[in-house]
């Protein structure tokens, strides 16, 4: 590698290989530590192609889950089947993939910004701004942007577009889905939220089972399934679809709805 080869992006991949080190070095013992990650169906990363992938996933803070993701896919891209042990695999880790950020999330302190190097595909908000709901039209700078990532190699999302559980998939997910027909994973996490604060910097508790739970790709008709079917189909496979509701235990959704009302969720 050139010591100043740079991605579609202008960002050095240089730098951003020793960001991911250091940052993966640094984050290790929250996932294999502090608490523990269980990991299933990582042993698909290596069948995959090296680019147009998308990962659609529920979102549980900003920061903590995207970062496991960091360490699962590099460890998986190694060797590793479902653990993360050994941090040998930061070594040489996959430095095209990208993650969709809110604009405003990835400008809010010095080490968010940081962190975007690492990776972020920073996006305009339609739908809120600094705590408040609004109505924007679509940056199609950042559609654009979203299908640049997809073209050079991966590309995590977050669909519903907030960390509140059972949201709604925000339909801009399946409109980059019929125009880039990339191969769709589903991902399923647990645990991030009861583990860390909100912005997934601080340890709020110790000792918690966290999970994610790769899948396998979605069957899509690019050309004929509606938007609708496919946001459908993205609810049903991260688990976020309204049915979800009744299998919850009762008193993990008072868990939740006393959560709510203790602070605001946003993205």
């Amino acid at each position: 590698m050139g010591l100043f080869k740079t991605n579609p992006f202008g960002h050095i991949l240089f730098l951003k290989k020793w960001l991911i080190r250091i940052f993966g070095l640094m984050t290790h013992q929250r996932y294999r530590g502090f608490n523990q990650l269980q990991i299933e169906g990582s042993e698909i990363f290596r069948e995959l192609p090296d680019t147009n992938v998308l990962f659609v996933s529920n979102h549980q803070t900003y920061f903590a889950d995207v970062v496991a993701m960091f360490h699962v896919f590099n460890a998986g891209l190694s060797g590793r089947v479902d653990n993360i042990k050994n941090v040998g695999y930061l070594w040489h880790p996959k430095l095209n993939i990208y993650y969709v950020a809110a604009k405003e999330t990835m400008k809010a302190g010095l080490l968010a910004r940081i962190m975007a190097y690492a990776g972020a595909v920073t996006v305009e908000r339609t739908w809120r701004e600094k705590g408040q709901d609004i109505k924007r039209d679509v940056n199609f700078n950042d559609t654009d942007n979203i299908g640049v990532a997809l073209n050079d190699g991966w590309v995590i999302t977050f669909p519903q577009g907030t960390t509140k559980p059972f949201k709604p998939i925000r339909k801009g997910t399946a409109h980059i889905i019929k125009q880039y027909k990339p191969l769709v994973i589903p991902i399923v996490i647990d645990g991030f939220r009861r583990s860390f604060d909100k912005k997934g910097l601080r340890i709020k508790k110790k000792g918690i089972l966290q999970s994610m739970e790769i899948k396998k790709p979605l069957d899509i008709d690019y050309e004929n399934e509606s938007i609708e079917e496919i946001v459908e189909k993205i609810e049903f496979a991260i688990e976020q679809h309204p049915s979800f509701l009744k299998v919850i235990p009762e008193e993990e959704l008072v868990a939740m709805e006393e959560l709510n009302k203790s602070r605001r969720w946003g993205y």
